[in-house]
């Protein structure tokens, strides 16, 4: 099976800002979602952090890095990664289920920044869940690819497998 997983940083979409615009009392699908609050947000960026894989590239090409890696220690065949800012997609068959992908995903990525040392090794890096999209059909496979490397902005850290 191939899956399209995506994940974000933790912190990333605080309550209160445009891109988190749901809390406990905001999240029925339909409901209104919150207004813009900056004092809400200054508030939880306290809490949480930046939630940002910036400044610099540095980072980013640590967390794909590590993504390369897992995949090549389980013969997973990752066919395309990007780490933007704040948020990482990837395209990948595996044989097991999409949540341990995304959750060894997110484990070596950790290990990889923490040898960084450029924040507090117990920091809170990435955000509960994310997205285990399946990947039934080969147009659906190319389609994902396409959307992980050239509908997301200018390319920061990504990768194209050779063999699609």
């Amino acid at each position: 099976m191939t899956y399209l997983i995506t994940f974000a940083c933790y912190g990333c979409h605080l309550h209160g800002s445009a891109s988190g615009s749901v809390d406990s009392e905001h999240n029925v699908h339909g409901t209104p979602l919150l207004e813009e609050d900056s004092a809400r947000v200054a508030a939880e960026e306290g809490t949480y952090g930046s939630g940002s894989l910036s400044p610099g590239s540095v980072r980013r090409d640590a967390v794909l890095e590590a993504i390369q890696e897992v995949c090549g220690r389980r013969g997973w065949n990752l066919l395309a990664a990007h780490v933007r800012s704040n948020h990482v997609h990837t395209v990948a068959p595996a044989e097991v289920p999409p949540e341990r992908v995304m959750n060894d995903f997110k484990a070596y990525a950790s290990r990889r920044l923490n040898r960084l040392r450029h924040d507090e090794p117990d920091r809170k890096r990435w955000a509960r869940h994310g997205s285990t999209r399946f990947l039934w059909k080969p147009e659906h496979v190319s389609a994902a690819i396409q959307y992980v490397l050239e509908e997301q902005g200018d390319a920061l850290s990504a990768f194209e497998s050779p063999v699609v």
